[in-house]
């Protein structure tokens, strides 16, 4: 662990567990979730500021109920357990634990009875966000409770000589208003903590790290146009801008000038050495006749890997690959639900490449989440229009085309989306949407322009907001800017003469149509 402070947080199955780190972060301050079994003879080696036991869904009464190490609340170091992580403190340290009349689930308000440490200088009541269904009965020796509501007697609770802490609600989420204030009591009050974590930081011990890896070797690097592999090929150009080759296919499913953005970018402003695959025609004559969405995205892996292969073999020798893997990809899982997993997207992977191609890896960004792989594309001076760039499924527009896929029906498709990204660009409030994105529907219907019957296409215009992409809510698009979307897709897009509004969430519907 090359960061003098830092946050452990021991991962029990919570659905908030990224959150938590999230929140550390946003405090200047490195945290890294590890799993919740790791011994205390580890972590007393990796030597953090400050644990942070975190919820999860199983009771402590369960046969096999996820535990940590006891003696890792005797190494001195600050521990901060929250709902399940508060739980399993009291029971490990010789308090009781008892299952909970009725499960508290949602908002709820708690008083403050000692003011001190983690509530020091907060108000005496504070809404807070609940989710549990036991709660603790008797406290451990040499522990007082902070805080209560009318149905949990012991709602938070310390032991100040062992800086240990216990908090029956979350206040990593946003309906704990407070919450961060609370955060910033333990991980700089209690841990001592300084805060500075800095992107720029980051970037000189990423770009030390990245030299001594690689040395005199050559690193290729697939250019997607996305914010993840811009960022990851503009911190190593920034490493070793001589060793670095970059190669962009362009599959001809990429949305309207999307192609010339990504080389007018990386080899004119930054001179980055790039080389871009026209693959057009070989990816549509791979679709032709095909309908299965699934065979769709075979059909564009299987095409990906061989054109990325043939660019890479022109450069010669080269050692190194490097990807765009981002911290939640790589998160260990201790969920008790799904047990200990450890997963890569398989968008970031250039896998099953030839034999001939064996590859060393580099992922500069696996420590960073999508919005610090933002602020670090900022500080190395990309463009907005690639940091701020939405998620983009890696088959292209071919999974945005319900059915064959068609050249005729990418350029249709391609110019009602430019539509839709230049009106929801011009809304004042767009930075508020995960995505937005126009689909085009295999389906005709019956219009009038002029004094003429039409027979055309329908497109859906699809938005939605979210935290992660894991779940999202269609998002409540004013009338007046869903007018001008339909209107001006109808009147300018030849070949179009209805648009709908797509008003189903994730679940149970995916973002993506296919």
């Amino acid at each position: 662990m090359k960061h003098h402070d830092w946050i452990a947080i021991l991962d029990f199955g919570s659905q908030y567990t990224q959150l938590i780190a999230r929140r550390v972060r946003e405090q200047h301050v490195y945290s890294e979730i590890l799993r919740h079994d790791n011994s205390a003879a580890k972590l007393k080696r990796l030597r953090p500021s400050g644990l942070i036991l975190s919820g999860g869904p199983r009771s402590v009464f369960e046969p096999k109920a996820p535990a940590c190490d006891p003696k890792l609340f005797k190494l001195g170091i600050p521990v901060l357990g929250i709902c399940y992580g508060m739980q399993l403190t009291a029971k490990i340290l010789g308090g009781a634990v008892k299952p909970g009349r009725t499960r508290e689930y949602g908002n709820a308000r708690i008083s403050i009875t000692d003011a001190r440490s983690l509530f020091h200088g907060l108000p005496r009541r504070l809404a807070v966000w609940m989710s549990h269904g036991d709660q603790v009965l008797k406290l451990p020796e040499g522990f007082h409770v902070l805080a209560q509501t009318p149905t949990c007697p012991v709602a938070a609770f310390a032991d100040p000589g062992w800086k240990i802490f216990g908090l029956q609600f979350h206040p990593e989420v946003v309906h704990t208003h407070q919450g961060t204030d609370i955060l910033r009591r333990f991980i700089f009050n209690a841990c001592g903590c300084r805060g500075d974590w800095r992107m720029a930081q980051f970037i000189a011990e990423s770009c030390r790290a990245i030299r001594r890896k690689v040395g005199s070797g050559q690193v290729v690097c697939g250019l997607s146009g996305g914010v993840d592999s811009a960022v990851t090929a503009a911190l190593l150009h920034k490493a070793i801008p001589q060793q670095l080759h970059c190669i962009f296919v362009d599959n001809g499913l990429l949305r309207h000038g999307e192609a010339e953005q990504v080389e007018e970018t990386f080899t004119r402003a930054l001179g980055i050495d790039l080389r871009v695959a026209q693959a057009q025609a070989r990816f549509l004559s791979d679709l032709k006749g095909v309908v299965d969405p699934e065979k769709k995205r075979k059909a564009i892996g299987k095409r990906f890997i061989e054109v990325f292969a043939a660019e890479a073999r022109r450069l010669g020798k080269i050692r190194f690959l490097a990807q765009g893997t981002l911290y939640p990809d790589v998160i260990e899982s201790a969920s008790p639900i799904g047990g200990p997993s450890a997963t890569i997207k398989s968008h970031h992977n250039v896998g099953g490449l030839p034999p001939d191609l064996k590859f060393q890896l580099i992922e500069p960004l696996r420590e960073l989440f999508k919005d610090e792989v933002r602020d670090l594309g900022r500080e190395l001076g990309l463009p907005e229009a690639i940091i701020n760039r939405q998620p983009f499924p890696g088959p292209g527009l071919a999974v945005r085309i319900v059915g064959e896929v068609t050249q005729e029906w990418v350029a249709l498709l391609q110019q009602a989306d430019l539509r839709v990204q230049e009106e929801i660009a011009a809304w004042d409030v767009s930075h508020k949407l995960w995505q937005a994105f126009a689909v085009l529907l295999p389906v005709k219907s019956v219009g009038v322009m002029g004094d003429g019957r039409t027979y055309e296409h329908t497109i859906v215009v699809r938005a939605v907001t979210s935290q992660d992409g894991m779940t999202a809510d269609w998002a409540r698009l004013p009338h007046g800017l869903l007018a001008r979307l339909s209107n001006r897709i109808i009147n300018e897009v030849r070949g179009i003469n209805r648009v709908v509004y797509d008003i189903s969430s994730k679940p149970p519907a995916t973002i993506e149509w296919e």
